[in-house]
């Protein structure tokens, strides 16, 4: 577009899957970017050692988080900003204007936003009672070779746990799954696995944290109480959205539905739903993402 009254053509937040996407895709149509990312791209996937739901034939979060950040380095229409935080995100009639941690400011048509999700603590849910201010390893954290042999307790049922086991198969580790009534449809994947023990609670109160022998108090769904000792305990609890500061409207939940956002601004990535937490539906969302800014900076219609 190269108008002058901008910056560039458009301003992706955030540099996971869902914003790498974007900006290749926008790249592909002609359309100039910045992509803003405080840490490392892709800084997420580096973290996962099994994948079964992707295209390509990648096995590992690193290899494909590898071929993600080769791809777009290589974008030379794509400028970076790593280690960069946006502070301010403010969408007017035309134009979206985005301030930078250093200060600066930023202009473009369209932005997107793709800051994903953070972990849950402890803290942050109410089926657990846990002591001030206790901050716990999430379950992709554990070694395998430190935990064989061993007893870890997870609060949660969040998928994670799958891809520890399916990373892992040969693990002699055990694993006690405490979670809640609406973690319940995320556990169908470790049901079967004979590794794991579910614990389906209504409340669980933490007595130790990464200790010797930390015990919990668990209350089940019949109301039954019972005590829960492990070698350690680790987190799977999900996560919550990482909404940049500005003008984005948050759910009750937390998310940011694409609906509900200022035609200027579009949601791409984890950030939408928490339903959708995938590797695919980010990258397919992003690029979507780009392609909603490309046709709309032309008065398309968007068919379909």
């Amino acid at each position: 577009m190269g108008d002058t009254l901008y910056d560039t053509d458009l301003i992706i937040i955030g540099g996971g899957p869902a914003g790498c996407a974007a900006a290749r895709m926008a790249a592909s149509v002609g359309m100039r970017s910045v992509l803003v990312e405080p840490d490392r791209l892709c800084r997420n996937l580096y973290r996962i050692p099994a994948l079964n739901n992707v295209l390509g034939g990648y096995t590992s979060g690193p290899e494909l988080a590898d071929a993600i950040v080769t791809e777009l380095k290589s974008t030379e229409l794509c400028r970076l900003e790593l280690g960069r935080y946006v502070t301010g995100l403010r969408a007017d009639d035309d134009r979206v204007a985005v301030t930078l941690d250093t200060g600066a400011s930023l202009t473009a048509p369209y932005a997107v936003v793709a800051t994903g999700v953070g972990p849950l603590q402890p803290g942050n849910v109410p089926w657990i009672t846990a002591p001030d201010g206790l901050m716990l390893p999430a379950l992709w954290q554990a070694d395998a070779e430190d935990a064989r042999g061993r007893t870890l307790l997870v609060l949660g049922g969040d998928r994670p746990i799958g891809t520890f086991l399916r990373a892992h198969p040969a693990t002699e580790t055990r694993l006690l799954v405490a979670y809640p009534a609406a973690d319940a449809y995320k556990i169908d994947e470790i049901r079967e696995d004979p590794r794991v023990t579910l614990l389906p609670v209504d409340h669980l109160t933490l007595h130790g944290g990464e200790g010797a022998q930390p015990a919990a108090e668990a209350v089940g769904r019949d109301g039954a109480h019972r005590t829960v000792t492990a070698d350690a305990v680790f987190l799977s609890l999900g996560s919550v959205p990482a909404v940049p500061p500005g003008d984005l409207i948050r759910g009750a939940d937390g998310y940011c539905s694409p609906a509900d956002q200022h035609p200027r601004v579009i949601v791409a990535g984890d950030l939408r739903s928490a339903r959708f937490q995938r590797i695919m539906t980010a990258l397919g969302s992003g690029s979507e993402a780009a392609l909603r800014a490309y046709y709309a900076s032309r008065d398309l219609p968007l068919k379909g």
